[in-house]
């Protein structure tokens, strides 16, 4: 499990398997709201319906500075 976070953008990226290969997203839940709107979630499964990896939309606001520090970038 690897988080990606780009601070620019304030976009995070929880990969649950370490890499992610091209096409291997077969399905997108998209935008789903946080509590207090602070923020979106876009959850990526695969062909059989695991879950890959969670998109993290405002993620300064929705995930601790010093857990944001560890990530790596995108």
């Amino acid at each position: 499990m690897k988080l990606h976070y780009d601070p620019v953008a304030g976009a995070a990226y929880l990969a649950l398997p370490d890499i992610i290969a091209d096409g291997e997203v077969a399905e997108t839940l998209v935008a789903i709201q946080t509590p207090g709107g602070k923020g979106e979630l876009n959850i990526d499964f695969d062909a059989e319906g695991r879950l890959l990896g969670i998109e993290i939309l405002g993620a300064r606001d929705l995930i601790a500075p010093e857990v944001l520090e560890r990530a790596e970038g995108y």
